[in-house]
């Protein structure tokens, strides 16, 4: 026998039994046998009476197993991972990403129910929400672009198209409110109302018309616009639409449509003026608007109808004729 050390195997680590391994993990013998049978977590040996009996690193296997189980995924997946046929970090990336589709989509549920527990839907209204709300944000893209490509057809080239596109495009959020659901929603109904469309086309087409530099009295380009410069603050002192200053409002308005238009400031450009209020008068729009800022997360716009119904009112005067060349602000 010469110095060197001979080293001898030492006695192998003890098997145990399936019940044994339950009581080391907390997991029943029931889910241990199945994961057996399922190839995952197999024994080591078995008996000659067929009990299993498994080494000492079933136990980590077990946990491992049982952590990749309450994340959600799947035997067959967990089976490759455990044998390190697949990356786990490739697994857990991609079950992350799939995690957040179903939170998104859990967290649109919520909101759709919520929406509807406050609304009192009935059963028809809850299948509207629920089928509108799940949409895809491709599909929900699509109506949209559906909506603005009908309305502003052949407005292209317009300077504002790109503003006034981006104004009106909404979004609903991965995480929306119950709000935000009913407003989607009740707005998706609107882009598809071929009364509202209709309407909103006609709008388009006279935003087209409505622009011109500003004048000297400073009005703004867009008609509507001018309207709420002048008619809102008008309307908010309490000046009545047969006032001497709402006549001279009047008259700056006609003033500068005329302006814009490039036709005489006469009697039949004011009946025109008052017809184009009427049609910008449409309480669709402002309700959209307002469905828009709840969706986009905007402050809430301003009633414009109070102002168009008073502004009409005072193109339609009979007196309306005493206000011309004066100034639209002088006190009635």
């Amino acid at each position: 026998m010469n110095g060197d050390t001979e080293t001898l195997p030492g006695p192998a680590a003890p098997l145990c039994s399936i019940g044994e391994l339950a009581s080391r993990t907390g997991l029943t013998v029931k889910t241990i046998r199945f994961w057996s049978d399922s190839g995952i977590v197999t024994p080591t040996e078995r008996t000659p009476a067929g009990y299993r009996r498994y080494g000492v690193d079933a136990v980590a296997r077990l946990d491992l197993v049982r952590t990749l189980r309450e994340i959600g995924l799947d035997l067959p997946t967990i089976r490759k991972v455990v044998d390190r046929e697949v990356p786990l970090a490739d697994v857990a990336a991609a079950h992350a990403e799939a995690l957040d589709v179903q939170i998104r989509t859990l967290r649109l549920r919520r909101a759709v129910l919520t929406a509807v527990a406050k609304r009192g839907a009935d059963p028809e209204e809850l299948t509207l929400m629920h089928r509108l709300a799940k949409l895809s944000e491709d599909e929900r893209r699509r109506m949209v672009d559906d909506f603005l490509g009908m309305v502003f057809e052949g407005l292209h080239s317009h300077p504002a198209f790109g503003a006034v596109i981006r104004s009106m495009t909404p979004e609903l959020p991965d995480d929306p409110t119950a709000e935000q659901v009913a407003a989607w929603v009740e707005l998706a109904e609107l882009l598809q109302d071929p009364g509202f469309r209709a309407s909103v086309q006609g709008m388009a087409r006279d935003l087209a018309e409505d622009r011109s530099p500003d004048d000297a009295m400073g009005l703004p380009r867009v008609l509507a616009e001018a309207v709420r410069s002048l008619a809102e603050p008008a309307l908010a002192e309490g000046v009545g639409p047969h006032t001497p200053r709402a006549a001279r409002i009047a008259a700056a308005l006609t003033a500068h449509y005329a302006r814009i238009t490039g036709h005489p400031d006469d009697e039949a450009l004011r009946v025109r003026l008052a017809a184009r209020f009427r049609t910008m008068n449409d309480p669709r729009r402002d309700r959209y608007l307002r469905l828009l800022a709840i969706l986009n997360d905007w402050p809430p716009p301003t009633d414009l109808a109070p102002a168009l119904t008073w502004t009409v009112q005072a193109l339609h005067a009979p007196d309306h004729g005493r206000g011309r060349g004066r100034t639209p602000g002088a006190a009635p």
